[in-house]
């Protein structure tokens, strides 16, 4: 499996995984986190997860809504948990292979792009940093 620039990862598009392939290994995912900066491995490390913070609640239902259009468009669906209500973490991988696969990374890099796009000054709150 190849490292894949964001920008590529999101000409791509989710193909289904009815498990039988191997999950990618711990340093193609750490590789390819590399380009994407906002996300992070989870302690299994069969996770990548990102955190925001929004302005309010219904911008974080918003974003949620959005993400929930967006998966399900690619037949791939992250863990979505909003906390104190607005507090919102997104976390991809791929269940039939315990692990993740460029799925994950394709998901990813699409959620970056929305979030960017819709809502630009959203806090990532692992980074401090607005996107």
């Amino acid at each position: 499996m190849q490292i894949v620039p964001a920008t590529e990862l999101m000409a791509k598009k989710c193909v289904p995984c009815e498990g039988g392939v191997g999950a990618c290994t711990l340093e193609h995912s750490r590789k390819q986190l590399c380009l994407l900066p906002n996300w992070h491995l989870n302690n299994d490390e069969k996770w990548i997860h990102r955190k925001l913070v929004f302005k309010n609640f219904l911008q974080a239902i918003s974003c949620v809504n959005k993400i929930a259009e967006l998966a399900e468009s690619e037949a791939h669906h992250p863990d979505l948990h909003l906390t104190g209500y607005r507090n919102l973490e997104i976390a991809i991988s791929t269940h039939a292979i315990d692990g993740l696969s460029e799925n994950d990374f394709i998901l990813a890099s699409k959620i970056d792009a929305l979030v960017a796009s819709e809502f630009p000054k959203t806090a990532d709150s692992k980074m401090g940093k607005t996107n």
